[in-house]
């Protein structure tokens, strides 16, 4: 039986750039959404082509910086089948007032963008206890927070698990583990040591399939470590498309390239399962 499949990172850029100006964070355009830009209508396409149910939208900060107006535009034609997931200014003085507004306009996680690749920062405001407000927001309304960050930030996602027990807590791209050294994956032993934190959350997307291809003794043994470290209700498949070049159904088959020696239930689970935990709003 094929799983549900609910993708919780795909991107999408609009054609219409008086209505949703160009004004990227740190005035670093993503090259991906120039060159390869995919439209909310043409999202649908290739979900439905792929046989995608249901989405968390994830605002590209790197074409976008904090407008999601683009992103709630969408989301409101479809509330049923798209979630949003927004960023902001957690430090700006105005943060919980932000906050209420992008909730009014069908946000459904946040995300916490330290930088990808158009620029990196060292991410220590992610710890700044002028942020916690949010924090505390997210803990009370059960919202799911998504942390963007390397394999330098994992000592801050720890401190944030334990600071905030009732927060769900989504790691972009099983924060960019190094699998140069194949199983068991020592270089991994910090990401590992996060499952302790049951809020904490991997979201597997192309990159982490990439890395593990081409590590020694391919995918097939590092997923499964993750599924044992985890447990497969701990994981969720994000397309990152179409920042990860698509077609989206290629993506698909590269995830299922990926994760053919896993269960069924533990595919079921990171295929889709895992992401309504994440976004209850795709769970109906």
């Amino acid at each position: 039986m094929n799983p549900e499949i609910i993708d919780i990172h795909p991107h999408i850029i609009s054609t219409d750039t008086d209505r949703y100006p160009i004004a990227p964070q740190s005035g670093h355009r993503s090259n991906w959404s120039a060159t390869r830009p995919v439209d909310f209508e043409q999202l649908v396409a290739e979900m439905d082509a792929a046989g995608v149910a249901k989405a968390a939208i994830v605002h590209s900060s790197t074409t976008y910086g904090h407008n999601n107006g683009y992103v709630a535009d969408s989301v409101a034609q479809q509330p049923k089948r798209f979630t949003g997931v927004y960023s902001f200014d957690l430090l700006a003085p105005d943060a919980l007032q932000t906050f209420d507004y992008w909730l009014a306009r069908g946000m459904g996680g946040i995300r916490l963008f330290t930088g990808g690749a158009t620029h990196q920062t060292d991410g220590r405001w992610l710890v700044n206890p002028a942020t916690f407000p949010i924090w505390e927001r997210c803990s009370e309304l059960g919202m799911t927070i998504v942390i963007q960050t390397t394999p330098a930030g994992l000592g801050m996602v720890a401190e944030l698990a334990e600071r905030f027990p009732k927060v769900r807590i989504a790691l972009d791209h099983c924060g960019r583990p190094v699998l140069e050294d194949g199983p068991p994956y020592a270089a991994c032993s910090q990401l590992f040591s996060l499952a302790k934190f049951r809020n904490v959350y991997l979201k597997i997307t192309p990159k982490t399939f990439e890395l593990a291809q081409a590590a020694p003794g391919g995918a097939e043994p590092f997923f499964a470590q993750l599924v044992k470290v985890f447990g497969a209700d701990h994981l969720a498949f994000g397309s990152n498309f179409p920042a990860s070049a698509g077609p989206l159904k290629k993506l698909i088959e590269q995830g299922n390239e990926c994760f053919a020696a896993l269960g069924e239930d533990e595919r079921a689970w990171i295929w889709g399962r895992t992401a309504k935990v994440l976004y209850p709003a795709l769970a109906d």
